[in-house]
């Protein structure tokens, strides 16, 4: 058997030929890539608008669902039965107190009237001849020339004729009642509603109500509180319960109407219920609005502020610096070396355009308001002002 061998040059010139291909392809790679570094690291800072965290005196607010309440509100049912005779007002009239509001038919009880006091004067007719017939009686037996059963007789008598003349009069004054109910009048100012009946239809006690009657000012506004909200609201605005409806203690209240303006009123608490309703564990708080240009309509749901009694200092940014991821809300500070810190913020109400902060940032602290999507944290930036814009965007 012959063996034969390859020459050694040849087995290791593909080997080479390999070799400088990947050098080459190295070669070709590298150049950009190093071009492209060269280039990140003589690239200018990104310009981005900054804006200081300040302090301003804040009028701490707690917000509540309400809803409004007349504070007098009333059916108007006829008192007595009969043809209604005239309506006085035209529906959703304004009215004020006693206005004259319907007439009933007041014939009958015009002379069930006359009635009773011609029964009066009955009654005293016989009182009397009662009282003359004891006198007589009495006389009689003084002389025993009657026997003293007549003159307890002629006494009894003289009683019965008294408790008729008071019947009489009881009579009369229940006929007068009659004949003023047939006049049915505003018992308190507001604003009627509509009219269910018309004239000519009778009416009476078993009959639905004629009208409601709504006062429109002042007005209540009532909200409940669960336990928690009410002890931070204790805390807050007053020592206890009571203290909240005192003039002197009472926070400022503030209402926004259904269309989200606010009332450009302020209200006062003037009641706090004294227990917490177990089956919805809130409790119940009444505040007064004089309600003047009758925004405020009865059953109306409105949101309500609790303004507290004095200002406290707070640290405020605007809001276009607030972002969000899952962790929570942070903003991205610009520290003294120019470069972006990541911050993790805690936030409280906004006020206009700005939001409160109460943990996570000190007043002066800078934080990136323009250029968010530029910048990450760790990179240098060239910051300015917010009121200035950054000349490239």
């Amino acid at each position: 058997m012959s063996l034969a061998f390859k020459n050694p040059t040849n087995r290791h010139s593909g080997y080479f030929r390999t070799a400088g291909i990947y050098l080459a392809l190295f070669a070709c790679t590298g150049l950009p890539q190093a071009t492209m570094a060269q280039d990140q690291a003589d690239a200018p800072a990104p310009k981005v608008s900054i804006a200081a965290a300040y302090s301003e005196e804040i009028t701490d607010e707690a917000s509540f669902i309400g809803r409004a309440e007349a504070i007098d509100k009333v059916d108007i049912v006829a008192r007595v039965s009969g043809f209604l005779d005239s309506q006085n007002v035209e529906d959703g009239a304004p009215v004020q107190k006693d206005d004259l509001l319907f007439t009933i038919e007041p014939d009958l009880y015009e002379a069930t009237l006359e009635a009773r006091k011609a029964d009066l004067d009955r009654a005293e007719a016989n009182l009397e001849l009662a009282k003359v017939d004891l006198a007589r009686k009495e006389e009689l037996y003084k002389r025993d020339a009657t026997p003293e059963s007549e003159r307890d007789i002629a006494r009894a008598n003289e009683l019965v004729a008294e408790a008729e003349v008071k019947a009489a009069n009881a009579a009369i004054q229940q006929a007068e009642l009659d004949l003023s109910y047939t006049q049915i009048q505003a018992p308190f100012s507001g604003r009627i509603g509509r009219v269910a009946i018309s004239v000519g239809d009778v009416v009476g006690p078993t009959n639905p109500p004629l009208v409601t009657l709504v006062s429109e000012a002042p007005i209540y506004v009532n909200f409940s509180l669960n336990e928690k909200q009410f002890t931070s609201v204790l805390e807050q605005f007053g020592e206890d319960p009571a203290s909240l409806a005192e003039s002197n203690k009472s926070p400022n209240v503030h209402v926004t109407l259904p269309n989200g303006t606010e009332l450009d009123e302020t209200g006062e608490i003037i009641f706090v219920d004294n227990r917490i309703d177990p089956l919805t564990g809130a409790i119940t708080i009444t505040a007064q609005f004089e309600n003047t240009r009758r925004l405020l309509v009865d059953g109306a749901f409105v949101n309500v502020q609790i303004e507290a009694l004095e200002p406290t200092l707070q640290v405020l940014i605007p809001q276009a610096a607030l972002q969000r991821d899952q962790r929570g809300e942070f903003v991205l500070v610009v520290n003294d070396q120019q470069m972006v810190e990541q911050r993790y913020i805690t936030t409280g109400d906004t006020v206009d355009s700005a939001i409160i902060v109460t943990d996570g940032l000190r007043e002066g602290e800078s934080v990136i308001v323009e250029g968010l999507q530029r910048v990450r944290p760790g990179v240098a930036v060239d910051a300015v002002v917010a009121s200035e814009q950054p000349e490239n965007n």
